[in-house]
């Protein structure tokens, strides 16, 4: 229906209020909300005080005293479900007056809400039949329209009051059948998606698919063309119906906001008429056949599913409803026995911590719960046994697997030889600039360097024969060393660094000055190289007193 709104009508301010009168549905005491709105409902009105209420609650089987009635319909005026009444009580005590003053009486919006949840409350779970005889009926309706409109002379108007019963006909039956498809679509749509569809619930439900769905697909196939020509039929004389409309009498309201019944206006013509023209968008009867295809495609998944041989189609519904009665009708005894055979819950056994143990941690009582997951392989998951399915692999050649390494391999090494020279060819580092690979290495050969000498006092060297390079660090309180990568400078204070390669002297350097030669650093490298890693794991070092003094 239409509602006119007035100019002080704000649909975006009303719609919080309006959502409060949802509240008194879901609150604690919905029950008692649910009991008084409907005792307000019942009759038309209806106004009523808290005792009156109280009363009429009692004789509904439902007891609440005056002060729970009382503040339960306060609650309720606040959320906007109630008004106060104004009418003036006839009463004969003082008592009877204070109790009698507070009178109630049911909105026209907490009405509505009532009466559309009531239903929903009442509605079945299963299937809503579709009104689908109003497509004919509305056709028929239209030609009745059509004649009385082209049949109208300036002598003999048209009878409004018939033409009125047929307009709110037809858009009533609109409405009846627009919102039957809806609850049936919803209804398949909430069928379609269980996984546990199967049996004779499967058949029945593909009877419905399949006849009933194709008789309302074809009903609207045979109908919806013939509507469509009756309105535009209607289309040149639709300003005099709507003309001999207005002139009926209707409710007049001081606030302007009168809600009018449906086709009284052209927007609920055009409206109307989109659904079978689809005009503005896709038209309904394009929606109601998309509709049927989607839900027959899912129904023919489910099929194939069910047929599967493999995997995990099959539903396990029924079993698992047979096994539910099991346990209903079971002791408890009988219960743990059943539950163990069942879901192979047996106490855990772990006889033997073999390799094949996830964690060796999980002893003859670790629980279940807080045991390692072993892991299920997928053939015993979905199959329930171990057997092999399809043709056996073949062993990969991994030939090329092997050129691919190596050739990466080779590619790590060259770079790391690039870097390596790059850093020789630079010799002292100061003011070098050098690329961000070189870099990279030279940082991890000062990091062994600094670990070996932490108490870095005099020239310390640092040499690694796979790299075939040597690092010299000199601590020299007043220098720095800097050196420029693309990436950023690195600045190292207190120390000259100097690169040459393994076993080579220091170019440039006069004897007795700078770092120390080979034969002077000798006790020192020999310390260094015993304290290397890879040297103090090889099995003729272990026990080596002497070694066993170098490392105390």
């Amino acid at each position: 229906m239409n509602d006119v709104e007035g100019p002080h009508d704000d649909p975006a301010r009303q719609a919080p209020a309006r959502l409060d009168l949802f509240r008194y549905l879901t609150a604690d005491l919905a029950g008692d909300y649910r009991a008084i709105m409907t005792l307000f409902t019942s009759t038309l009105l209806a106004d009523l005080s808290a005792s009156e209420v109280s009363d009429g609650l009692a004789e509904r089987g439902v007891a609440l005293s005056v002060d729970e009635v009382t503040t339960r319909c306060e609650q309720l005026e606040r959320w906007g479900n109630l008004v106060r009444g104004i009418r003036d009580a006839r009463v004969a005590t003082v008592q009877d007056y204070v109790r009698s003053r507070a009178r109630y009486q049911a909105s026209k919006l907490g009405v509505r809400v009532h009466r559309e949840a009531e239903a929903v409350l009442a509605a079945g779970e299963g299937a809503r039949e579709v009104a689908r005889e109003l497509l004919g009926a509305t056709a028929e309706t239209l030609d009745r329209i059509v004649a009385r409109m082209q049949a109208a002379t300036g002598s003999r108007p048209v009878d409004a009051d018939a033409l009125s019963g047929d307009v709110t006909t037809v858009f009533n039956n609109q409405r009846l059948f627009s919102d039957s498809v809806r609850d049936f679509y919803a209804y398949v749509n909430t069928v379609l998606t269980r996984y546990d569809l199967a049996g004779e619930e499967y058949q029945q439900f593909k009877r419905l698919l399949l006849d009933y769905i194709d008789l309302l697909t074809a009903d609207v196939a045979r109908h919806a063309p013939v509507v469509a020509r009756r309105f535009a039929a209607l289309e040149p004389v639709l300003d005099d119906l709507l003309a001999a409309l207005s002139a009926l009498p209707t409710l007049a309201s001081a606030d302007a906001r009168t809600e009018r019944l449906p086709g009284r206006t052209r927007e609920d013509w055009e409206q109307v008429r989109g659904w079978y023209t689809g005009a503005d968008a896709r038209s309904g009867p394009e929606t109601l056949r998309m509709a049927a295809d989607q839900a027959l495609g899912q129904l023919l998944a489910n099929t194939k599913r069910m047929l599967a041989s493999a995997g995990t189609g099959v539903s396990r519904r029924a079993d698992l409803l047979r096994l539910a009665g099991w346990f209903d009708t079971a002791g408890a005894d009988e219960a743990h026995r059943l539950y163990a055979a069942a879901f192979g819950a047996y106490p855990a056994r772990h006889l033997l911590g073999g390799p094949e143990e996830p964690d060796p941690r999980d002893g003859a009582t670790t629980s279940w719960w807080a045991a390692t997951p072993v892991e299920v392989p997928l053939s015993l998951r979905e199959r329930g046994d171990r057997g092999a399915r399809g043709r056996t692999a073949s062993v990969p050649d991994p030939g090329l697997d092997r050129v691919r390494l190596l050739a990466e391999a080779q590619d790590e090494a060259d770079a790391r030889a690039a870097a390596v020279a790059e850093l020789v060819a630079a010799g002292r580092l100061d003011g070098a600039a050098v690329s961000p690979a070189a870099l990279t290495l030279l940082l991890g050969q000062l990091t062994r360097l600094l670990a070996v000498h932490p108490q870095l006092e005099a020239a310390a060297r640092a040499t690694d024969t796979d790299l075939g390079l040597t690092l010299t660090a000199t601590p020299d309180q007043a220098a720095t060393t800097v050196l420029r990568t693309p990436d950023g400078d690195l600045t190292v204070h207190g120390l000259v660094l100097e690169v040459t390669a393994a076993g080579a002297e220091a170019p440039g350097r006069a004897p007795g000055t700078g770092p120390r030669s080979a034969a002077e650093l000798g006790p020192e490298v020999e310390r260094e190289r015993l304290l290397e890693p890879e040297h103090l794991l090889e099995p003729e070092h272990l026990l080596d007193p002497e070694l066993e003094e170098v490392r105390a």
